[in-house]
């Protein structure tokens, strides 16, 4: 059995997320385009009917990039990427439609050596999302489309499938997901809770501390390790009458909100863009200095940060290195467009 626990931290399919599948649309554009849809300079919001022209507007741009993305499935292939070997480590599920974007999706995550397991539909196209880029802003307009038609028992509880799931150590949710299958979601993490695994959950934006309290709540109960950003943190403490805005007291605060699993104390980390990381136990993390000039696009930056976070996490290593990891992926993506990376990571 020796052999085996030298092993396991990096077996197939030990990270598992689910979430919403989207093929990310980027442009840079300027502060009318933001204006003409009323779209903050850094902000996720979901797409209403007045978006809908500036999906047709901001594919006619000049330099349009289409990356694969969702916020979950972004931070797995990061996850992958600097685990490297073997390949399939992570797990990603979520619902797409059967057309070209879909292709595109299924053959990126491949590449990526994730192992994508994806409900596929055909009464919703593909979910796409508007990364509009303003110097080193970007604001996100997601149309889920098919991304919101998964369906837990058209997929979740195939039996195929939650063997998957079963074989899992560590899970990833981004909040964004609670907009589409909450009961997905707790079916998960009660797994994991029971199982003694770790559940790990992101607040994901604004809006959902805001309008999805309800479904976030009846998770946190069950989430060990909480993700978010300075932004997300402040609402989330707001919405949740904390009655503080600094953010070292809404950690603590948020770590010790009801938790199901005793045996395991939440952990909450914070990332604030350049300033330091907050996370409760050890308090704050200096992030890797990076020369403004070097920003290409913060867009996938969070994803990055968790999923470098997680490719530690499976291993088993300290909140330190985990959270070094993630300071470290976070670093690479910005200099790139889109959630995208170099062949290999060059971390030690």
């Amino acid at each position: 059995s020796h052999v085996l626990i030298l092993l396991s931290p990096r077996s197939e399919n030990i990270l598992f997320g689910m979430g919403n599948p989207l093929l990310d649309i980027s442009a840079v554009v300027d502060k009318d385009f933001l204006d003409k849809y009323g779209l903050k300079p850094n902000d996720q919001i979901l797409a209403e009917d007045k978006h809908k022209a500036l999906f047709d507007e901001i594919v006619k741009k000049n330099k349009v990039e289409y990356h694969a993305g969702g916020s979950t499935q972004n931070s797995v292939k990061i996850a992958q990427w600097m685990i490297q070997k073997p390949h399939k480590v992570a797990t990603f599920f979520g619902c797409i439609g059967k057309d070209h974007f879909g292709e595109i999706l299924k053959k990126k995550a491949a590449e990526a050596h994730v192992d994508a397991h994806y409900y596929e539909q055909n009464e919703e196209p593909t979910g796409t999302c508007a990364a509009c880029i303003t110097g080193d802003n970007r604001s996100l307009v997601a149309n889920l489309a098919a991304a919101n038609c998964y369906k837990k028992e058209k997929h979740l509880d195939l039996d195929s499938n939650w063997e998957l799931v079963e074989k899992a150590k560590v899970y990833y949710i981004a909040g964004f997901f609670l907009t589409v299958s909450p009961e997905s979601i707790l079916k998960v993490a009660k797994h994991a809770s029971d199982n003694n695994k770790v559940f790990c959950m992101n607040l994901s934006a604004p809006f959902i501390s805001q309008f999805f309290k309800e479904p976030l709540m009846k998770v946190m109960p069950y989430v060990d390790i909480l993700f978010g950003n300075e932004t997300e943190a402040a609402t989330f403490a707001k919405e949740q009458g904390f009655e503080t805005d600094d953010i070292t007291e809404i950690a603590k605060k948020t770590q010790n909100l009801p938790k199901e699993n005793k045996k395991r104390q939440r952990v909450v980390v914070f990332t604030q863009g350049k300033d330091d990381t907050v996370a409760t136990k050890v308090t704050m993390f200096p992030v890797l200095d990076i020369d403004q000039n070097d920003i290409v696009d913060t867009n996938g930056a969070g994803d990055a940060f968790v999923g470098g976070f997680l490719s530690e996490l499976v291993q088993e290593r300290s909140l330190e290195e985990c959270i070094r990891a993630g300071h470290y992926a976070a670093n690479v993506i910005i200099r790139r467009v889109g959630c995208t990376f170099p062949e290999k990571p060059d971390f030690h």
